[in-house]
């Protein structure tokens, strides 16, 4: 690997690629485009496939259904995030084949890009440059990224991709002159904080590489010598999708609305990151970092003889980067992702000391995971667990003194891919057995004995077990045997509507108390008066909650009309209260009917 962080005022001499290899460069995409399809169709076949939450895994991909029905942003749907995750998941809605299935492939793809940008980032090495052991790593690496979370359109996935590809193709665009990269990276930028918050700092970071990035001024044109030449441009493309979105909600007449919904929201600001250090285990792996990263500095500074000193510190940070992997279990949203968050700065810390150049490259990775943990449900940065530890070794590995054992270049090539197959195989391994024990919201796989695909075909081939299968039934056996043009399933399940292609009349298909921004719960009674007046409606709610079901609980064949409404609070009992369609009952659901 390449310097992880160089000095400054360095600048490539030439570009990563020249234009005289070509055709192995187009031979060595194919290859990376093959390996990540590869992947994505093992991830998904063997892990992706097996659990459902009947909430999460449609929530996004009910947004997008939205989209393509013509709904505008924050004045026809409730949002406290802007809605750029759904756009970008459009693409899921349109593709052939099983709605599910193609959209944990996409997103095994998304995580597999955003490890390729990171490592890229963090090694100043090209993708194509890459030898079979280096890929092996990235590779493995993403299925750490995944660990057991579930493959399912989440806009924190996707704001991770956006900013690790943007802020790659940034840097690598000034590095080597290529401004459309440059200004390809700047708009990618512009679209990771649509689809969060929490991903707001891509875009001043991005602006910062324009301004100070080393090799401004040998990117630029003749004309553009200076960056303030060319701040213009890269303004423009760093604001075409924000300035898009809200030009377009201000044309709908959305933007009072779209302003009270994303400033509503309850903040979050990371508070695991200093929760950490009132936790004995992660906390004292930590300190034995930063006291290597200490002892390490001051060894570069009083042992300049010694250049292999500093390099015993930078092992012990990489051994305990791979400690806290193995100790933390792929735990979904555990301390394992913070500890090694922490990790990388003591690591980048060692490194800027033994090189004397400030380490952004590694930083930059850091930042990103805090952006990533920035969550109400999910506050830890585990969606780059696999990152943040290839970029503590790839920091630690630019310590050590260098070494170039004479090995011939074929043998060297077929040990380090033997070396890659085995790290790819092993991790998976890994990661499938953590799945297999504990997915993230579903029992273990043992149990998941029923294809769903045998209610919808937009749900072939993920299995579950037989409780929420029956839920699931019941909701399509509702829909058949009471038609209606507007249908709601309250207060979760929206998945319902992008699998059985269903329009809610409500502004929002998750109803949840932290998504309730602005005047979210009087427009959802509103919206439940104008239906009750329209007619022509189906509004189910449910009595078990689709959490309980994937934690073990039953869904009953059927219920007693008393059966009280499984409600996140009082909204979804004032909407039934609004409607005076016919009482019906299917299977564990309560139900109001008008035609």
């Amino acid at each position: 690997m390449h310097s992880p962080s160089t000095v400054l005022d360095s600048v490539d001499p030439t570009p990563e690629v020249t234009p005289a290899r070509r055709s192995p460069r187009l031979g060595r995409l194919a290859v990376h485009a093959a390996w990540v399809a590869l992947l994505a169709v093992g991830a998904v076949a063997r892990v992706g496939r097996f659990g459902f939450n009947p909430t999460d895994q449609g929530f996004v991909l009910s947004l997008s259904h939205r989209l393509l029905d013509g709904q505008v942003p924050h004045r026809d749907i409730i949002s406290p995030r802007p809605l750029g995750s759904a756009a970008l998941h459009v693409v899921d809605l349109l593709l052939p084949g099983p709605l599910f299935a193609v959209s944990g492939f996409i997103v095994m793809v998304e995580i597999a890009v955003a490890t390729i940008a990171c490592a890229a980032l963090v090694t100043r090495t090209s993708p194509l440059a890459w030898n079979p052991l280096v890929t092996g790593l990235v590779a493995a690496a993403t299925l750490l990224n995944m660990n057991v979370f579930p493959l399912m359109a989440w806009h924190t996935i996707d704001g991770i991709m956006l900013t690790a590809v943007g802020w790659w193709a940034v840097d690598s665009g000034l590095r080597v002159g290529s401004t459309p990269r440059r200004l390809l990276g700047l708009a990618l930028l512009g679209f990771a904080v649509m689809t969060k918050q929490s991903f707001m700092f891509a875009v001043p970071v991005g602006l910062l590489l324009v301004v100070a990035h080393p090799a401004a001024r040998a990117s630029a044109g003749p004309r553009e010598r200076r960056w303030w030449g060319r701040l213009g441009i890269d303004l423009v493309a760093l604001g075409l999708v924000p300035v898009g979105y809200f030009a377009l909600v201000t044309v709908a007449g959305g933007l009072p609305a779209a302003i009270a919904q994303l400033t509503g929201g309850t903040g979050t600001w990371g508070d695991r990151f200093i929760d950490l250090w009132n936790t004995a285990g992660p906390r004292d792996t930590v300190l034995l970092a930063v006291v290597c990263a200490l002892v390490g500095a001051v060894l570069t500074l009083v042992a300049r003889a010694r250049p292999w000193l500093p390099g015993i510190p930078a092992s012990v940070i990489a051994a305990c980067a791979l400690y806290t992997v193995v100790d933390g279990g792929l735990a979904g949203a555990g301390n394992w992702a913070v500890t090694l968050t922490w990790l990388l700065v003591c690591a980048a810390v060692l490194h800027g000391a033994v090189h004397r150049a400030l380490p952004w490259r590694p930083l930059l990775v850091a930042l990103l995971a805090y952006m990533a943990a920035l969550s109400w449900g999910y506050p830890s940065p585990t969606l780059m667990g696999g990152t943040l530890t290839l970029s503590v070794l790839a920091v630690a590995y630019d310590v050590l003194p260098r070494w170039s054992p004479a090995i011939p270049r074929r043998a060297a090539t077929v040990v380090s891919a033997a070396v890659a197959a085995a790290l790819v195989v092993g991790t998976g391994v890994a990661v499938a057995d953590a799945h297999d024990r504990a997915p993230y919201a579903d029992q273990p796989q043992g149990a998941l004995t029923v294809d769903l695909g045998s209610i919808s075909p937009e749900l072939r081939f993920v299995r579950t077990t037989p409780e929420v299968a029956r839920y699931v039934g019941q909701i399509k056996d509702c829909l058949d045997r009471h038609p209606a043009g507007q249908v709601a399933i309250l207060p979760d399940n929206p998945f319902a509507y992008p699998v059985f292609g269903l329009r809610s009349p409500f502004p929002m298909d998750w109803p949840l108390t932290l998504e309730l921004v602005a005047d979210a719960r009087d427009r959802m009674l509103t919206a439940a008066t104008d239906l009750d007046a329209r007619g022509d409606y189906l509004v189910l709610f449910q009595t078990v909650r689709a959490h309980d079901l994937t934690l073990g609980a039953r869904a009953p064949e059927s219920i007693a009309p008393t059966t009280p409404i499984a409600a996140y609070g009082p909204l979804e009992g004032q909407i039934n209260a609004r409607l005076t369609g016919a009482r019906i009952t299917c299977g564990s659901f309560h139900g109001v009917w008008a035609r």
